[in-house]
């Protein structure tokens, strides 16, 4: 089933023109790999060892089912196949609260990002009362997904994948909504299970651990979900040793509260019983992690990595920036006392003096609370004394998935077969 299909009519093919090849010159690469981390090996290697777990993590790509070339038309003999190199890639994620939107070119063992686009869609608003999707939440969303067709258009896509997560999978119109966008936009969702969205999270972002042995924690702090990782990093790729997905997210966990008085002990009351509704989730991941807790503290430490607007945010306010600035925070390391106690200040003033905060602004100033409700609990189940942050995640795992397909597709002299995107 095609993932992007836009309509013929719409623009046609034009016959020996080469699509997209002025975006090179505007390249921007991906923020290099911290100099802690150099493994010897490539880590988004197609021959990479599979690990034997339940939720294994390699960079093999979904079936052709999920994943195909976005052409606007069959290539003509004339048309050749652009080498590895030059071909362009995209990753779309649909969550409860963001539309996201990423294409690259491969760059050697990482990548080259040529476009980006995200915007907050709030698609699960309401969700938690109605179990489903409201119109101007999807009609948000899609305004969203029109512009990443557009782009994913002019930028000549050579292989895609778009996944959409929590809020279409709880919506009872979830799989209605799918259809919808894909017969207005052209983009084929795949509504991706909480493993999946694990797995990707992880894939996207783990080469910002910080070294050491022992299991480390990931975690992605989602509008409708929230993912806990234990992984082993003695090998490139990460092996997962167990995790636990919970249906408590920035947008669920704020609705499930529902409206908070102004006065402080309230603030203060609906702020424990978030922290409650997070600890009682995690739970059992909790005493299943505590052997694994224990050994890790008993030796070089406990290592914690977050991706979500959540840490991200707060960690714009740990280093005091007037603005958000996506190179200063992706990659740093901060304190986790300094991030409990800006969680503490945050869920304590009023709405009107978070909305004055720089790096929260109107925007997030209502689902701020319940990520630092969320982080907090993740901190005394991993209570490591450092936090790592990473302003990636979902997409670029699909990135690194469908480059992994496509460039051993490339060097196997195989490129149809990679642009089908098999399981490898």
């Amino acid at each position: 089933m095609a993932e992007f299909d836009p309509p013929a009519q719409k623009r046609k093919a034009r016959p020996g023109k080469r699509r997209g090849h002025r975006a090179a010159s505007r390249s921007k690469p991906m923020p290099p790999r911290p100099a802690h981390q150099a493994p010897a090996s490539n880590p988004d290697s197609a021959h990479a060892e599979r690990p034997a777990a339940s939720l294994a993590m390699s960079t093999a790509t979904p079936s052709a089912a999920s994943v195909t070339a976005p052409l606007e038309a069959p290539r003509q003999p004339w048309q050749k196949t652009p080498p590895f190199h030059r071909q362009a890639y995209a990753a779309i994620d649909l969550g409860t609260n963001n539309c996201r939107l990423l294409i690259a070119r491969p760059s050697g063992d990482h990548f080259m990002v040529i476009d980006a686009f995200s915007r907050v869609v709030r698609l699960g608003e309401g969700l938690a009362q109605s179990g489903r999707l409201s119109d101007a939440a999807m009609d948000r969303a899609l305004g969203a997904l029109h512009i990443c067709a557009d782009k994913l258009r002019k930028r000549g896509v050579h292989l895609a994948r778009s996944v959409a997560t929590e809020a279409c999978r709880r919506a009872t119109n979830g799989e209605a909504f799918i259809e919808r966008v894909h017969r207005e936009t052209g983009i084929r969702l795949n509504i991706i299970t909480a493993e999946e969205e694990a797995r990707l999270a992880v894939l996207g972002c783990h080469i910002l651990l910080e070294p050491g042995e022992g299991p480390a924690m990931i975690f992605d702090i989602g509008g409708g979900s929230t993912e806990m990782v234990l992984v082993d990093t003695s090998d490139a790729v990460p092996r997962i040793l167990d995790w636990q997905s919970v249906p408590w997210g920035v947008v669920s966990l704020t609705e499930s509260i529902g409206p908070i008085e102004l006065a402080a002990e309230a603030r203060a009351a609906a702020y424990r019983e978030m922290r409650a509704r997070i600890v009682d989730g995690f739970a059992g991941f909790s005493e299943r992690v505590a052997p694994a807790r224990a050994a890790a503290a008993a030796g070089n430490g406990l290592r914690l990595l977050g991706t979500s607007g959540t840490v991200t945010t707060l960690a714009s306010l740990h280093l005091g920036l007037p603005q958000y600035d996506r190179s200063a925070v992706d990659g740093l390391i901060v304190p986790t006392d300094s991030m409990r106690a800006i969680s503490q200040r945050l869920a304590h003033i009023s709405p009107a003096e978070r909305v004055a905060v720089p790096c929260i602004g109107r925007e997030r100033a209502d689902l701020v609370v319940a990520g630092c409700a969320i982080l907090e609990s993740i901190f005394d189940i991993w209570p490591a004394d450092r936090l790592g942050i990473a302003d990636r995640g979902i997409r670029e795992g699909i990135l690194r998935s469908l480059m992994a397909a496509g460039g051993l597709g490339e060097r196997r002299g195989d490129g149809a077969q990679a642009a089908k995107a098999a399981d490898l």
